[in-house]
């Protein structure tokens, strides 16, 4: 993350921007959540399903006119396709039943799963003190909950634990989803991660929808006042996947969500200024105590470069070679000589 001589480095800086533009983002995907809830809308995949529309139609017209063969199977498409419908439904859901700001809170819980799985699967090695970092974040969650079952009417919903709940599930498959992602775009390609994701995502989300919400979206009077928070929400949701590969790539998937972190200020600010709602000052102690556990986390040494391995079998359109190169140099350590000498 830092130079030699102390600064940022653009690819920092760039990541650091990019990481408050889809903090702002996804506190805007709430706002307009929170709209349509009180507004008594609750049709969580069909709010989704615009956004799928768009990605499949936009990036899938670019790979349809670049004529280049998928460079990862179709079906590890289809089942982050599936993983990510279900977590913005979940997360989406909550709205109905919790407030706006344990939502923002509680979805830094995809953070210790986005740890684990990078760990995992994409060979990360994280430092002490991130660990530490990300337990002081988990002490904020359960000050989220605690609260939630304190405050009762206050929380800004009906049934606050529950919503509770389905953040934290919901946050577990965000979690799946953005590793998922990180390792697409860092071994195959943006474009067709968006044109996939959006096409999968828009099949599954229109079954979904003909199933259990078609007699929701019935019932809906649209006025304009309600389809326009469908819109904000559809327009909102395709920058912020626009934006989120670029960001994974540069910093990596655990960046991305502890730079989410901060859309819990603009959640509280926007709870307290445009709501007038009352926030229990436990959320207070939760912020404080997140907030602290991201500056232990980003304190030190930034976490090893991720290694990926690509079977050539899991790879379309590029050559073996070309996809099994760069894992025979790092088995005989030739990679890691090679930088080693570059820096010098």
């Amino acid at each position: 993350m830092l130079s030699s001589n102390g600064y940022f480095t653009n690819s920092a800086l760039i990541g650091l921007v990019l990481g408050q533009l889809v903090s702002l983002l996804v506190t805007s995907t709430g706002l307009f959540s929170s709209e349509l809830s009180r507004r008594g809308i609750d049709a969580p995949t069909s709010q989704s399903f615009l956004n799928y529309l768009l990605l499949g139609i936009i990036y899938g017209g670019i790979v349809l006119y670049r004529r280049r063969p998928l460079q990862m199977k179709w079906y590890y498409y289809l089942m982050l396709g599936l993983v990510d419908v279900e977590a913005n439904y979940l997360v989406v859901k909550a709205y109905q039943y919790t407030s706006m700001t344990s939502v923002m809170l509680l979805d830094c819980w995809s953070i210790p799963c986005v740890i684990i799985l990078t760990a995992v699967f994409l060979k990360t090695r994280y430092q002490i003190r991130k660990f530490i970092g990300v337990a002081i974040c988990i002490v904020g969650l359960v000050l989220v909950i605690f609260s939630d079952v304190h405050a009762g009417d206050r929380a800004g919903g009906r049934a606050p634990v529950k919503g509770d709940v389905l953040v934290i599930v919901g946050a577990t498959l965000y979690a799946i989803s953005n590793v998922s992602e990180e390792f697409v775009v860092k071994s195959a390609d943006r474009i067709e991660l968006m044109a996939m994701l959006g096409l999968f995502g828009a099949v599954v989300s229109a079954c979904q929808i003909i199933i259990f919400e078609r007699t929701e979206l019935q019932s809906v009077h649209w006025t304009k006042d309600a389809v326009a928070p469908f819109l904000g929400f559809a327009a909102a949701m395709f920058l912020f996947y626009s934006t989120v590969p670029v960001l994974l790539k540069i910093s990596g998937s655990t960046m991305l969500n502890l730079s989410l972190l901060t859309s819990d200020m603009w959640a509280i600010l926007i709870r307290v200024f445009a709501y007038y709602e009352e926030v229990d000052w436990i959320y207070y102690v939760a912020f404080v105590a997140v907030a602290f556990g991201l500056v232990i986390y980003s304190s030190g040494k930034q976490e090893d470069e991720t290694t990926f391995h690509v079977s050539a079998d899991d790879v379309e359109g590029k050559a073996r070679d070309q996809v099994t190169i760069p894992d025979r140099l790092e088995e005989r350590g030739a990679y890691h000589a090679l930088t080693s000498e570059e820096q010098l």
